[in-house]
């Protein structure tokens, strides 16, 4: 059942569905009844986008990365181009986290405590508005 795959797996109904739609994952055979059917194959595959998707890899990113290794055994991934996508990835992050930072800290030194007057204007307003 969908709700089984879903608590396994650690997703929500919606994203099994999701992915469904999206051909990420293949239709399941269906009980009598209507319920959908699920296989290991199918745990595995959505532990892999969800994984995927935690260490920042985009739905789109995963299908590529699958698609290097169909074909090959369990293992046997062409793992330079992973590797080269992984390392693209994580300079991809720094890049972000870097931003980040800056944000933070432009934002903090607004905030500290000997950068504004309480009772005048909020330097936070002030510099959005580029005063």
């Amino acid at each position: 059942m969908i709700s089984e795959l879903a608590s396994l797996a650690g997703v929500k109904v919606s994203t099994v569905r999701y992915y469904e739609r999206e051909g990420l994952l293949e239709e399941p055979l269906r009980t009598s009844g209507g319920y959908r059917c699920y296989d290991a194959e199918d745990l595995r595959r959505v532990r892999f986008l969800r994984r995927g998707q935690e260490l920042g890899f985009t739905l789109r990113e995963l299908v590529q990365i699958t698609e290097l290794s169909s074909g090959t055994r369990r293992g046997e991934v062409p793992g330079g181009e992973v590797a080269r996508r992984g390392a693209a990835k994580l300079a991809e992050l720094d890049a972000q986290i870097a931003d980040l930072q800056r944000v933070r800290s432009a934002l903090d030194s607004l905030l500290s405590p000997g950068g504004f007057d309480p009772a005048g204007p909020c330097p936070v307003v002030a510099a959005l508005a580029g005063d």
